[in-house]
């Protein structure tokens, strides 16, 4: 016997939702549908499950609105059926129930992340080691100590000291071959960067250097200096160096590729700064790119750095990029649909419901709140009686009749005004909930075991909206 799933859901998507459960097709499973006896899905709670839910219950699982305020654990044991949450919006249901697959494993990752802070030499130890704990929790690995020409790092050995005491990886990166050898002696874990002539600095020491070619661009160099160093027993990584666009960038790809093809076990890094701070450019997809060619080249450690203004999430967005990249090529399959959060601009879903499905719950409507919705079609707006599609926030203006109530009007204009820039973007909208750009933006994910407070320009709206509401939600 098949397993019976059995989706509990509010009157207003109740239509939509037999719809995308009959387009699945077959499944391994028999699915009814419940409607619990709200309006809205989301305002049923654990007390209105457990007093509306006919007994027995005849499922062997039960899958909630994403929304749906309740204790799931709690509401299992009860019941005596497990209780799971679904995705927030219908239009997800589909992955979430595995018709395309099983969620992504993100977790996994080979890519080592090196991030610099450039002005190591001028700050002081206390805003190091802040520095530090900041690129950790965005994902780096590894910090890099950024040292400068002609400046003096006087604390060099005692921030390299005390990043190692506090359990960090440390790297040195200088030009001066004094200012490597005393970063050597500190303790780092590595330094940038070695060539033929100054690899002697790491001899002896449990450092291992990062060496790059001498002159620039010369391939036969590095794997000169790489012999040289296999022949010392002093282990290293190999960086033939990432040239900008117009300056090398096209010959510089290359020799990443020679590199991996003459040294097929080499460890090598390459620094992605040269593209996202030296292109005026979102970032997201250039370190997708770039990072595409590292999992397919094995190159197992890269180099960030964050200064530009345009470049401030390029740590978060190399740690999501890693995890997607290993990901698709672990399943052999192309980096899409695995929600790493460098979609930020445009969303691969823009629109949770089709012009239809909006008419269709808008016809059901009984309350005079305004619901806002994105489709194809524009910006639905509706209401008792009211229903309009414009693609300009204030084409709506001369209908909404709120000039009376500023705190209403405030937040129509706010929620309005996000519903445009999603439409616009082609970007996902959902009332009272935030616009997600990926990385770009984090947000938190509310609590779902209580219902969110109304905000200030909807407690006005909520009271006179509350009579109107009550005898639809029950």
């Amino acid at each position: 016997m098949s397993e019976r799933v059995l989706f509990l859901t509010g009157r207003l998507a109740h239509g939509r939702l037999q719809r995308v459960l009959s387009a699945l097709g077959d499944m391994p499973f028999e699915w009814k549908i419940h409607d619990i006896g709200v309006k809205v899905a989301a305002l049923m709670t654990e007390e209105i499950i457990r007093g509306r839910l006919p007994r027995p219950v005849e499922a062997d699982r039960i899958i909630v609105p994403g929304r749906c305020h309740a204790d799931l654990g709690r509401l299992s044991a009860d019941l005596g059926v497990r209780v799971e949450r679904g995705p927030d919006e219908i239009t997800d249901l589909p992955r979430f129930l595995g018709a395309k697959g099983r969620p992504p494993d993100l977790a996994r990752y080979d890519i080592r992340i090196f991030a610099e802070i450039v002005d190591a030499a001028t700050i002081g130890l206390e805003r190091i080691l802040s520095r530090a704990d900041a690129l950790k929790a965005a994902g780096a690995d590894v910090i890099d100590l950024g040292c400068l020409p002609d400046t003096p790092f006087p604390h060099l050995e005692d921030s390299v000291r005390e990043l190692k005491a506090r359990g960090f990886l440390v790297s040195v990166d200088s030009a001066d071959p004094g200012e490597l050898e005393a970063a050597i002696e500190a303790g780092a874990d590595h330094v940038l960067s070695l060539d033929e002539e100054t690899l002697g600095l790491a001899a002896g020491s449990s450092c291992i250097p990062i060496l790059v070619p001498r002159p620039h661009g010369d391939l036969d160099s590095l794997i000169r200096v790489a012999e040289a160093a296999k022949a010392r027993d002093i282990a290293c990584i190999l960086d033939p160096i990432l040239d900008p666009i117009n300056f090398g960038f096209s010959d510089s790809i290359a020799r990443y590729i020679a590199l991996r093809r003459r040294l097929p076990e080499a460890e090598i890094m390459m620094g992605t700064g040269n593209l996202t701070e030296l292109t005026e450019a979102d970032t997201s997809g250039i370190t997708a790119v770039l990072l595409g060619i590292c999992a397919e080249l094995q190159i197992r450690n890269v180099l960030t750095v964050q200064v530009s203004p345009h470049t401030r999430c390029t740590l978060e967005e190399h740690d999501a990029a890693r995890r997607l990249m290993f990901a698709a090529r672990e399943d052999q399959a192309l980096p899409k649909e695995y929600g790493a959060g460098l979609l930020q601009v445009h969303d691969l879903t823009p629109f949770v419901a089709a012009p239809d499905d909006i008419n269709a719950v808008a016809e059901q409507v009984r309350d005079k709140n305004f619901r806002i919705e994105t489709a194809e079609d524009g910006i639905h707006v509706y209401a008792r009686g009211f229903h309009q599609i414009k693609h300009d926030a204030f084409g709506f203006f001369p209908d909404l009749h709120v000039e009376a109530d500023g705190a209403h009007a405030f937040y129509l204009g706010a929620e309005l005004t996000k519903a445009e820039i999603a439409l616009r973007l082609g970007k996902r909208y959902i009332q009272d909930e935030p616009l997600d750009f990926g990385i770009a933006a984090p947000r938190q994910r509310g609590d779902r075991l209580r219902l969110k407070q109304a905000g200030t320009t909807l407690k006005h709206q909520g009271e006179r909206a509350a009579k109107d509401s009550v005898e639809e939600n029950d």
